[in-house]
């Protein structure tokens, strides 16, 4: 497994006793934000890191925890009317990033698909780490 990955996944998940970082911005100092809501402001910034959605599209892209990443798309098929779901999961394991997807489709991601994956999550952490956290990301080497 990329060593970016794992460095990545301890630098969001971090300490869990200190949760300093749960406090929302000292724009609304009188609410917390529950998991919840962290993970819906993550994956809008999630979303942005592919580009453009289409119209009538939705994207989520987020960490679910130490060691899940969540890819999650919606639009209306056109010709049907009918809402479109798809929903990708990438598990870290010590042996590499185990991609699910619906109907029992599980494969090791690898090449390509696993460089853009080290990218993405890079930049999610760079951007969360700024816009949620108020705060500089750690350098990974």
């Amino acid at each position: 497994m990329s060593s970016l990955i794992t460095k990545a996944l301890q630098l969001l998940t971090g300490d869990e006793t200190n949760t300093d970082w749960l406090k929302m911005p000292k724009k609304r100092v009188l609410k917390q934000l529950t998991e919840r809501e962290l993970i819906r402001l993550e994956a809008e910034i999630g979303a942005t890191l592919f580009g453009a959605l289409p119209k009538g599209h939705r994207r989520e892209f987020f960490c679910l925890d130490a060691s899940t990443w969540i890819w999650h798309e919606e639009w209306v098929d056109e010709s049907t009317r009918k809402l479109q779901t798809a929903t990708t999961r990438y598990e870290v394991q010590p042996t590499g990033v185990l991609k699910v997807q619906e109907g029992a489709r599980y494969s090791y991601v690898d090449g390509q698909e696993l460089d853009n994956l080290t990218l993405a999550i890079r930049m999610y952490y760079e951007r969360v780490t700024r816009e949620i956290y108020h705060q500089e990301p750690k350098q990974i080497a």
